[in-house]
This record gives structure tokens, C-alpha cells and sequence, in this order.
């Protein structure tokens, strides 16, 4: 099962859990209100599962990503920094957990507080078009995960800026949770 909390923004290294004590948990219902939808999927055996996600939510394409030290190497300290950067897509962001671990962060809006979400092997998480979010590994420093797309596999973030806030994917995300720009 996901857990998920209010984010501690202390100046500790980004792939520390970052919980308050005591810790201020987030309940899926509170993720889903802000459009952020979550499924357990079993690892054994998921292959299914996911076409059937796929299928559901009409992705047509994937691929598989592998987030190490060993796999990036020298590129590893500016790739984990570059994920950790607030940002948006315009198209919604599907992941599926394959193995290893990691954070998922999404602004609670009209709050602007980060919310962690601590992601493992089987935790299927939807981020919607328009979210500010950033990811980050934890200390494991590993991720493996499927990648779903509705088309072309693409991955363009658009950093936040008061540029963005205009977005029209930000303006009808935040009209999606019932709230204005």
C-alpha cells in the first residue's frame, strides 16, 4: 500500500523521507481530490494487469526505465537533480513500479504543500496533465519502472514559472479539482 505525507522541506538531501514527527499522513482520498490516482498491482504476474490499464485508459504505447548509479553513471548526481525540479506535462504521467523505490512529490493545491509520495515495486501511480510534481530515488538509489503512453513515448517537463501557472494544462487541471487559475 502507497504511503503518502505532508513533505518536511528541511535542507537534508532530497532522497531522505523528508516526514515530520510526528508524521502529518495524506489518505488516497485526499490524493484523489487532487486528481492523483493510485493502484496496487502485484509484480508477479502484472503483465496483464497493466494491458489491462493500458486498455482502460487508452495507452497506446510504453517502455521500460531503469534510474541507477551504475546505469547513468557520471550523468547519475545532474539526472536525479534534473527529476527533482518542480515542474508539469502536459499529458498525464503514468508509472508502474517494477522494482526499487522512490518519491513522487505533487503540490497540493490551493495549499501549495508539497505532498510525498513513497512509491515500490507494484504501486501503479497516475499524476494528471497539469500537476506541479518532481520525483527523486530514495537512499536505495534504484528505480525500475513501466513508462505509459496515450501516443509517441515522450517525456517533456516544463519547469514551474509564473509562465506556466497561465499553461492551459495547469489552467484545466486546476478546474479539474475545482478551483480557478
Amino acid at each position: 500500500m502507497v504511503r503518502a505525507y505532508y513533505y518536511n522541506d528541511t535542507p537534508e538531501d532530497q532522497r531522505y523521507p523528508h516526514e515530520y514527527d510526528p508524521s502529518r499522513p495524506v489518505s488516497l482520498e485526499t490524493l484523489e481530490r487532487i486528481g492523483v490516482k493510485y493502484r496496487a498491482i502485484p509484480v508477479e504476474g502484472h503483465e496483464q494487469a497493466i494491458d489491462d490499464v493500458a486498455k482502460e485508459l487508452d495507452y497506446k504505447n510504453r517502455d521500460d526505465i531503469n534510474v541507477t548509479k551504475e546505469g547513468l553513471g557520471d550523468l547519475y548526481e545532474s539526472k536525479i537533480k534534473g527529476f527533482f525540479e518542480e515542474h508539469l506535462h502536459e499529458d498525464e504521467e503514468i508509472r508502474y513500479i517494477t522494482g526499487g523505490s522512490g518519491f513522487f512529490d505533487v503540490r497540493e493545491s490551493p495549499s501549495d504543500q508539497w505532498i510525498r509520495i513513497a512509491v515500490e515495486a507494484g504501486d501503479l501511480l497516475v499524476l494528471p496533465a497539469g500537476i506541479y510534481h518532481r520525483f527523486t530515488l530514495d537512499t536505495n538509489d534504484k528505480l525500475s519502472a513501466k513508462r505509459l503512453f496515450k501516443d509517441e513515448p515522450k517525456w517533456t517537463p516544463i519547469n514551474r514559472s509564473q509562465k506556466t501557472d497561465e499553461n492551459p494544462y495547469r489552467v484545466e487541471y486546476l478546474r479539474s479539482i475545482g478551483l480557478s487559475a
